[in-house]
């Protein structure tokens, strides 16, 4: 006999979470099916040691999510570990932990949150050599002798200046001529200079073509790249690209078809299938921790009977090195090519009360909407820049214009004032007014 529960989730990772302990909250019975754990002087040691208790949040050595299932079981969630798979409409069969196998009934709902695993390119020598992805990358115990970081999007770029910063020498190569290339080209520039200025060996434009295994005067691997160049490393790290995690998850037991490497496409509702949802890195949109968890509760609150669909105008887009990064919205070339009149604003933050403080780098650029004078887009590059674009993030929501936000007061000195001064000057320029020289326009 099948046990029912209203939801059945197949995945921990925040994604699964969100849609769990949401659902569970709301008073429904929920299966949460898990088959691995979850998800000064500052010295190695004692990091990764603190590292072991943030994630396990007791004294034990990291992977160990006991206090994570105790979380969502005061949720009233209940745990399954085991490999879920579908076996047809709300029928998901899960292969235990120790070789039994249990059947669950899904009454009204089950969501897929299986997550992904690193993309492994196609490069001669690179099995034989050897590789991390970002499981081992942020769980060693020891720190490498050297390393090479393939792959400069947001995992790449965090990797290389965190193994940098604990004294790694440290190369990225990059296929791109940028750092992180869906960003904004000053936030690309800035984020460059500093990995530089830290004697991290930055390598754009570059592409691996062979990776010889320990062939380097220390044992190091070498990664032969285009145009003749090498780079060296003793680990070879991937951050070139994730890859969905659908095989095995039964979908064509529900009519739907499944092509290895690609993504599902659920609505705006999260449904993939009647009945069944796909959120977090199967959806294949931004893959991030904050999103992921979003997409989970859209799809319980889907699957509970609300009339709910996800808004994914705004998405905040963060980096967490140093000089933090974060993006919401349009760059105004890629507004021009939808078609619409943008203009760019920006200020660079060493010239204003923030940088003269902080003795920082950065930027702050926004993009408005000259039709109706709305924010449509903003990039920030500096300290506090990934707590200070939400309200970028609320504004390109809600379509506000820059006259309100040139009407909200913004605390003295931050990055957040740069960002008001700014939408001050694009909604005054649009309006047809002459800015002048401001007293204070350079401090703000």
């Amino acid at each position: 006999m099948n046990e029912a529960f209203d939801l059945v989730v197949i995945g921990a990772g925040a994604s699964g979470e969100g849609a769990a302990d949401y659902a569970a909250l709301r008073g429904a019975t929920v299966a949460l099916i898990e088959n691995r754990a979850k998800g000064g002087d500052y010295g190695w040691p004692k990091a990764a040691a603190f590292r072991d208790w943030m994630i396990n949040r007791v004294d034990r050595r990291y992977p160990d999510d006991s206090s994570h299932a105790r979380g969502h079981e005061r949720h009233g969630v209940t745990i399954v570990r085991g490999t879920g798979r579908l076996t047809g409409p709300g029928r998901v069969k899960v292969a235990l932990t120790g070789g039994a196998t249990r059947e669950l009934e899904a009454r009204k709902g089950v969501v897929l949150a299986a997550g992904s695993r690193a993309r492994v390119p196609s490069i001669p020598g690179l099995e034989e050599a050897g590789y991390w992805t970002n499981v081992e990358a942020t769980s060693l115990r020891e720190l490498p002798a050297s390393g090479v970081i393939l792959g400069a999007g947001p995992s790449g770029v965090e990797f290389a200046q965190y193994f940098a910063r604990y004294g790694v020498p440290t190369t990225i190569v990059q296929s791109n001529q940028r750092l992180n290339p869906t960003d904004h080209p000053r936030s690309s520039d800035l984020l460059a200079r500093a990995f530089r200025a830290e004697r991290i060996d930055v390598r754009t434009g570059a592409r691996a073509q062979r990776v010889r295994a320990h062939a380097g005067p220390a044992g190091e691997h070498v990664i032969d790249l285009a145009g003749g160049a090498s780079a060296q490393g003793h680990v070879v790290v991937l951050g070139i690209g994730r890859v969905p995690n659908l095989g095995g998850l039964g979908l064509e037991t529900v009519g739907v078809p499944v092509t290895e490497g690609e993504y599902l496409k659920p609505d705006d509702r999260m449904r993939v299938a009647e009945g069944v949802y796909a959120v977090g890195d199967l959806a294949g949109r931004e893959i991030s921790t904050h999103l992921g968890h979003y997409e989970g509760e859209i799809a319980a609150r889907a699957a509970l009977g609300d009339d709910v669909r996800a808004d994914l105008r705004a998405v905040p887009r963060c980096v967490y090195t140093d000089p933090e990064l974060g993006a919401v919205g349009l760059t105004v070339e890629q507004a021009r090519e939808q078609g619409r009149d943008a203009a760019e604003f920006t200020q660079d933050l060493a010239v204003t009360a923030k940088g003269y403080v902080s003795e920082a780098h950065g930027h702050v650029t926004i993009v408005a909407d000259r039709a109706d004078r709305a924010l449509i887009g903003a990039f920030m590059a500096g300290p506090g820049a990934t707590e200070a674009i939400h309200e970028a993030v609320l504004a390109v929501k809600l379509r506000l214009p820059l006259a309100v936000l040139e009407d909200t007061i913004h605390a003295f000195p931050t990055t957040s004032r740069v960002f008001g001064y700014l939408c001050a000057q694009a909604s005054r320029e649009l309006s047809g007014l002459r800015t002048g020289d401001r007293a204070g326009d350079q401090l703000t």
